[in-house]
């Protein structure tokens, strides 16, 4: 029993899939907080556009 529980403390295999898991859901804030500044610059472009055709038709 204690050769088991020394084992289960040593044991480093489920680690790396952690770091991957704790990476990738940085990235996908990253590409979220990107997506949102971006979609806010699109909207005000379409915006623009809008206004200035409306004042000139």
């Amino acid at each position: 029993m204690k050769l088991i529980l020394s084992n289960l403390m040593n044991d480093e295999s489920g680690q790396d899939l952690i770091e991957y898991a704790l990476v990738a859901a940085l990235v996908g804030l990253g590409a979220v907080a990107a997506m949102k500044t971006l979609a806010s610059n699109i909207n005000t472009a379409f915006t623009s556009i809008g206004t200035t055709l409306t004042t000139n038709v």
